[in-house]
């Protein structure tokens, strides 16, 4: 076998386990599943609201499920382990289940699609979207959307991020299908992005003006300048004294020299 067709056996493979354990554990509250080989067989993973009812009575319905797999996949070795699905308003797959149950117990389409999308929002989902096809009310066949949030609808983000559901509701006037598709919580898309606050930097050493800095030049100068003046002091002997004969003198010409002044007596 060439290695294209295995592939392509292997994703039929996987295709036709899906549909069988969405059929026998539809109680169960199915909610999807993994498949990975590995040296000992293959690991499947099976995710339930109800991990319980997967297992069974002592184990009965597990051990069934194991054989079937063996016998009607020729699987190798296979191995089952049981998951709790979590939150199951935020999966797919149950949240379809749940929509097509709904509409076989009778409910409008349009409530039954505005609850289950209400209920998906409120357990904190991005976005959700729900198509309901078929027979709703009258013989022809249409479509109905319900959008809320936000989705991708194409790209590698739809692939891997949305997780999509689907499942079917038997009715008298026919098959009415179910598509869910939800973005968790918890998921970043390439396309988000947050703008952060700029911390404040630290404020800078204040600069002090030229003139303050000229004041504080000089008074370092003068700092330097004060011991040469004390080893050098200036003697009374070099500056003459000047004898108040001569200071007499001085202010008597200075009175002559101004006009209208009147002639000083001279004194006896």
């Amino acid at each position: 076998m060439s290695v294209e067709k295995k592939f392509v056996q292997e994703g039929i493979t996987k295709a036709l386990v899906d549909e069988y354990l969405a059929v026998e554990l539809e109680r169960a509250g199915y909610g999807g599943m993994t498949m990975n080989r590995t040296p000992m067989g293959t690991q499947i993973t099976v995710y339930a609201e109800k991990p319980g009812m997967v297992i069974g009575k002592g184990g009965k319905l597990i051990r069934k499920i194991t054989r079937d797999l063996d016998r009607r996949f020729h699987l190798d070795n296979p191995q089952i382990d049981v998951q709790d699905v979590g939150r199951g308003d935020l999966n797919g797959r149950v949240v379809a289940n749940r929509l097509a149950s709904s509409l076989e117990r009778g409910w409008y389409f349009r409530k039954a699609g505005q609850s289950m999308m209400r209920r998906v929002m409120d357990a904190g989902a991005l976005g959700c979207e729900i198509v309901i096809s078929g027979k709703l009310t009258g013989p022809r066949s249409r479509t109905e959307k319900f959008i809320s949030g936000y989705i991708k609808h194409s790209g590698k983000p739809a692939v891997e991020l949305v997780d999509m559901g689907y499942s079917v509701a038997v009715k008298k006037l026919g098959v009415i299908g179910c598509q869910v598709r939800i973005i968790p919580p918890d998921v970043r898309l390439p396309d988000d992005f947050q703008i952060e606050q700029a911390q404040a930097e630290p404020a800078a050493a204040p600069v002090a003006a030229p003139a303050q800095q000229a004041a504080e030049k000089k008074s370092e100068l003068d700092q330097l300048l004060e011991p040469a003046q004390a080893v050098e002091p200036k003697s009374p002997d070099d500056s003459p004294a000047a004898s108040p004969d001569e200071g007499v003198a001085e202010d008597a010409l200075h009175a002559e020299a101004r006009p209208g002044a009147e002639p000083r007596a001279k004194e006896e």
